[in-house]
């Protein structure tokens, strides 16, 4: 572990620390139903945001195959909720096997040989096209274009592009080698800094919504003031990444930017199926899905655009290992 990465665990350490002191006093002082409500929901989050440091610094520590398998299990826990939260048909199940069972681990293996050429493709285009073959074969056709795209969904948004974080600790960057786990903290870091500001922010001067019937508690002023804060104390980190201060920026407000309009599509998804949250497994935050919102959106577009500009070229060709068993 480098000084860098040591000091960057002292930052989160010490912000959990000063939100965990501030809500303990708030606590005490705080004299209203509607006070004690909003603090007991900060409380909450913040106890969760122990537990999901402490797992985030130890795939840190514990390398790319450890970090592969909690991103595989958040994955399959995720596909899980949103699967739950739509109504399937029995027609579905045989379907639903191959995405639990097949699909998200052979994904995740793909991730783990750092094979990106078949990555980039498996759940786009196999899976794409499988599902509906599947699907046709149970002889049932009504609802069958509804529950295809849910579960063509339920793929790219819990797996594929959830995916993209664990792949980024195998991203070649330029003059940054060997360090990925400092971008993938910069991405995490910045995605949860925006949506608990956007969260203070809007508790405290929101007033205008942005999107009354998709999102009631979003409001312009949280919004702004989340995202812009968010940028400025993510430019500071700029000297853990591949990038300057102004890329860090620049950076920085597309996360915030992917990450707000994907939790306003994940909302409306959940508005639509009637339900507040994804599910209730997080104390303080809902469900999986509900803490992932933003960074299924945010991910593969920062993937990719760090590739692009920052990195060196991604071989699509299978491991070596793979060539020779192939014996090509």
């Amino acid at each position: 572990m480098d000084e860098d990465t040591k000091i960057l665990f002292g930052v989160v350490g010490g912000i959990l620390v000063v939100a965990s002191v501030i809500g303990a006093v708030m606590k005490l002082r705080v004299k209203t139903e509607a006070g004690r409500a909003t603090v007991a929901n900060l409380n909450a989050r913040t106890r969760s945001w122990w537990v999901m440091a402490g797992i985030f610094c130890a795939t840190m520590v514990l390398g790319h195959l450890f970090t592969t398998v909690l991103f595989g299990l958040l994955s399959f826990f995720a596909v899980r909720e949103f699967i739950t939260l739509n109504r399937t048909e029995r027609a579905d199940h045989e379907v639903l096997f191959w995405a639990f069972f097949v699909f998200t681990p052979l994904h995740y293996v793909l991730v783990g040989i750092q094979w990106y050429g078949m990555f980039s493709v498996f759940i786009p285009v196999y899976a794409f096209v499988f599902i509906p073959f599947r699907r046709v074969l149970t002889g049932e056709t009504k609802g069958f274009l509804e529950s295809t795209a849910k579960i063509q969904w339920a793929l790219m948004v819990c797996v594929y592009a959830v995916s993209h974080m664990p792949m980024l600790l195998t991203l070649p960057l330029r003059d940054f080698e060997g360090q990925n786990a400092k971008l993938l903290f910069f991405f995490v870091m910045t995605v949860q800094m925006s949506d608990v500001l956007q969260y203070v922010w809007g508790k405290t001067c929101g007033k205008r919504p942005v999107a009354p019937r998709v999102s009631p508690h979003k409001t312009w002023e949280g919004t702004v003031g989340g995202i812009g804060t968010t940028v400025v104390l993510s430019t500071c980190l700029w000297w853990a990444t591949p990038f300057n201060p102004w890329q860090a920026a620049l950076m920085a407000l597309l996360i915030c930017l992917a990450g707000f309009f994907g939790g306003l599509v994940l909302s409306a998804i959940k508005r639509d199926l009637g339900a507040k949250d994804w599910g209730n497994s997080i104390a303080g935050h809902g469900g999986f899905m509900d803490r992932i919102d933003s960074l299924c959106f945010a991910a593969p577009l920062f993937f990719h655009v760090t590739g692009f500009y920052f990195g060196t070229g991604i071989d699509p060709r299978p491991p070596g290992w793979v060539l020779e068993w192939l014996g090509r």
